[in-house]
């Protein structure tokens, strides 16, 4: 077939990897092809057929490359923590941490830091491999922050600082909190509508545990319900969670929300190790998905080992997706620790395979969020969210096989190239429209400005 017979036009096309699709069928192709144009994917298959089908201005030779779609971090605080990283003494933790050592330092960002630590945070998230990512819901300056996000070519989800509670019973200021709350979901998500074309887009996102009245619980999942967008939150990481619901409610948290109708398909739960059987089960009835942050749960000694019900929710068909939260933001790292825990809850390695973990970064998150339909998968119509593993590396040779491998072997070091809506924004390693050196050092002198300003004494 000649050149201008070709059934195809692309802008470019990765050629020669292995690539790992995520797609219905998991399919992995070998010595493959993928062409993209403007922001999607036209044409995915085996390089002979490509050769025959598709006219792509731009070659990209991908030769014992490995290529698989953009990671999906379901939980990240990209303000706050990504300027002053563990900045809190590892030996302490729940409510002393969070009051004296974490809070002050968010409430110590100016806005200018906040939109640094967003452009900072982007960056290393696609560097590790993350094309999606969706805010924990601690931004304070949402229009720096977006600002600074969509400087880098990220795709992600974002949501202000909501609570919406009045601590000290009065009434007057209860009503005028809700009414405070309300309105910053709806203006955020009128200001940052989630538009198929827009990268960053705002959606209810509040922080959760016992900070949001129910009031602000419901018009989250109005707003959400109304424009097709997902609620997200954070619960029950420790049992302080389920106390206060129970004293306040009679009801433990799942319990009560779902009694006030403020759950669904379209509502994330993040943490949820803190709960009973009836709330595994609730979330498996009405769909609503949880988000598993294993280095948090972990470093923060939540307890999962003793008594987390992730593998009970997972065989009972809750979504569960990975995610970072304020820690290393490498998703594969997250991936790994994540399937290594269900494996132990169970004490059996057959709880999840690679196939299980990549696809709780991938599709699976994808369907969790409601974004399947855009992102998840390497699919013709999707959007161009691409990785490109270098495999001539020490953990991906011998390569004998890819999609184990790529879970349980490789890290950021052998990520060579990502696209974001058929964007390069990491290009050999390095960011594309972002002057890294200048962001570290701006990082640098900012952390050191927050930790001055939160008046935090000097820790090793």
């Amino acid at each position: 077939m000649s050149q201008d017979r070709k059934s195809v036009d692309a802008d470019f096309a990765i050629v020669g990897a292995t690539i790992i699709t995520m797609n219905d069928a998991r399919s992995v192709i070998a010595d493959g092809a993928l062409a993209v144009k403007d922001d999607e994917i036209v044409w995915i298959g085996a390089r002979a057929a490509f050769e025959a089908e598709v006219s792509a201005k731009d070659i990209i030779n991908a030769d014992n490359d490995v290529v698989c779609p953009g990671f999906i971090n379901a939980h990240v605080h990209t303000t706050g923590d990504p300027l002053t990283r563990h900045y809190s003494p590892d030996y302490i933790g729940g409510a002393e941490a969070l009051m004296t050592w974490v809070i002050p330092r968010y409430m110590s960002h100016t806005p200018e830091d906040e939109g640094l630590s967003a452009k900072y945070c982007a960056i290393e998230l696609m560097k590790s491999g993350t094309t999606t990512f969706i805010e924990a819901g601690t931004i304070r300056h949402l229009d720096e922050a977006v600002q600074g996000f969509r400087e880098t070519g990220i795709r992600g989800r974002v949501g202000a600082w909501v609570e919406g509670r009045a601590y000290d019973g009065d009434m007057a200021a209860q009503t005028r909190l809700v009414d405070e709350a309300v309105k910053i979901l709806e203006d955020e998500i009128d200001k940052y509508p989630d538009h198929q074309g827009e990268k960053i887009a705002a959606w209810p996102i509040l922080v959760g545990h016992n900070m949001n009245p129910d009031e602000v619980w419901l018009a989250a999942k109005r707003l959400a319900d109304d424009n097709t967008l997902s609620v997200l939150a954070h619960m029950s990481p420790y049992q302080s969670d389920p106390d206060w619901f129970l004293a306040e409610t009679g009801a433990r948290p799942v319990e009560h929300l779902n009694n006030i109708g403020a759950l669904g398909s379209n509502v994330l739960l993040t943490h949820m190790t803190h709960i009973d059987d009836r709330e595994a089960e609730i979330v498996a009835e009405i769909g609503t998905s949880v988000v598993y942050c294993p280095f948090a749960a972990l470093k923060g000694g939540f307890g999962v080992s003793a008594v987390g019900k992730y593998t009970k929710m997972l065989q009972n068909g809750v979504k569960i997706a990975f995610a970072t939260d304020g820690y290393d933001p490498e998703i594969l790292q997250a991936a790994r620790v994540g399937a290594s825990t269900f494996k132990d809850l169970e004490q059996t390695t057959a709880t999840m395979s690679a196939m299980g973990a990549l696809e709780a970064i991938t599709c699976d998150a994808a369907a969790a969020l409601g974004m399947s339909d855009q992102i998840g998968s390497l699919d013709v119509g999707k959007k161009a969210d691409i990785l490109c593993f270098d495999t001539d590396n020490f953990q991906w040779r011998p390569l004998l096989s890819p999609l184990a491998q790529l879970l349980w072997s490789a890290d950021a070091r052998s990520l060579r190239d990502v696209w974001i809506d058929g964007q390069r924004v990491i290009q050999d390693g390095l960011a594309t429209l972002v002057d890294e050196d200048k962001l570290r050092a701006d990082a640098q002198q900012a952390g050191d400005r927050i930790i001055k300003a939160a008046n935090l004494p000097k820790i090793d």
